[in-house]
């Protein structure tokens, strides 16, 4: 049993540690001024005393020094959260130019196409237009210089 005594002794001061620790959220200095601010009032209330002007400022920046460590890792926090959005929205815009610029390329390029192909159906249209035209005209000619004796 008295083996155990050791044990328990230290795992109240292992678990008293991380208490006050975790209440500092995690910054061993504001912990420890805790642990001074309740060493201080425990002996005050053993005594009878009252809670002194100079105690009540002890507590008064200890809060300060919590309040200030939750607001520095609040803040560090929405920083590291706009980093990551300003990369995200930089890299999509970077995706949307892209596709941009393939689109753009691609529409440039079906336009040449059409054009292109459009000029040759035209030309066509026209060679055929100019062929039958002449024929037409060869025919009427023919005919024509028939009727005064000089054709065929």
């Amino acid at each position: 049993m008295s083996r155990r005594i050791p044990l328990a002794i230290g795992v109240m001061v292992a678990g008293a540690g991380g208490y006050y620790l975790y209440s500092a959220g995690g910054d061993p200095k504001v912990a420890q001024k805790k642990v001074e601010h309740d060493a201080a009032s425990a002996k005050a209330s053993l005594k009878g005393e009252k809670v002194s002007g100079e105690e009540a400022k002890k507590q008064g920046e200890e809060w300060a020094k919590v309040a200030g460590s939750k607001l520095d890792n609040t803040v560090e926090d929405v920083r590291s959260r706009v980093h990551q959005a300003d990369k995200t929205i930089s890299t999509k815009m970077g995706e949307a130019e892209t596709k941009f610029d393939k689109l753009k390329n691609d529409g440039s390029a079906q336009f040449d196409k059409t054009k292109k192909d459009t000029g040759k159906e035209l030309n066509n249209a026209i060679d055929k237009f100019d062929k039958t035209v002449e024929k037409k005209t060869a025919d009427a000619k023919s005919g024509i210089s028939s009727w005064f004796g000089f054709g065929k």
